[in-house]
């Protein structure tokens, strides 16, 4: 029987959400599985990974072949690396304890960059927000400006108006004592 570490698909339509499974290779995709391993999400960004490191490198000894996004993701996590140093400790060539602490170290390394990433992310976003309530003022203290010009230019037209219709009144007034 061959073995595979495969992604199996839910979520809604347009919105992927993947379990990471191990599976008969001719089993259905979404289909049945022997173990399941964790979740991928990549929905979110940086994209959300839980997997169970110690189980998935016990089936990569048994001979479980992933597939080519699961060997990313494998190797995202450290599965594949904490398989190669255990290879090391079969051979002679390392320790336990040593095989713990650079993975720990290696883990360590990876979580530091994941959260420079995500601060980076959100630096960003705080950064495009500020931009737009920059943007957003200006274009409202022009409209305001504009109002305010439409504004005064009515004043003024109803001022000449008024200005017109006092001079009316004055002039037909001045015509009729000039004929009396």
């Amino acid at each position: 029987m061959a073995v595979k570490i495969r992604l199996a698909r839910h979520g809604k339509k347009g919105y992927p959400f993947y379990h990471i499974v191990v599976a008969d290779s001719r089993a259905p995709r979404d289909g049945r599985f022997i173990e399941k391993l964790g979740t991928y999400n990549p929905n979110t960004n940086p994209a959300t990974i839980e997997l169970d490191v110690d189980s998935a490198v016990s089936w990569l000894t048994k001979g479980a072949q992933p597939t080519d996004t699961c060997r990313s993701i494998l190797s995202y996590k450290g599965a594949l690396l904490k398989k190669h140093l255990m290879e090391g400790v079969k051979k002679g060539a390392l320790t336990e304890e040593l095989v713990k602490q650079r993975f720990e170290a290696w883990l360590d390394e990876k979580e530091s960059k994941i959260q420079a990433k995500k601060s980076s992310l959100a630096q960003a976003n705080r950064n495009d927000a500020k931009a737009r309530i920059e943007e957003e003022s200006k274009v409202k203290e022009a409209k305001a400006a504009a109002l305010a010009q439409k504004q005064a230019e009515a004043r003024a037209a109803e001022a000449a108006v008024k200005a017109a219709a006092e001079a009316s009144k004055e002039a037909p007034a001045a015509e009729e004592n000039t004929e009396a």
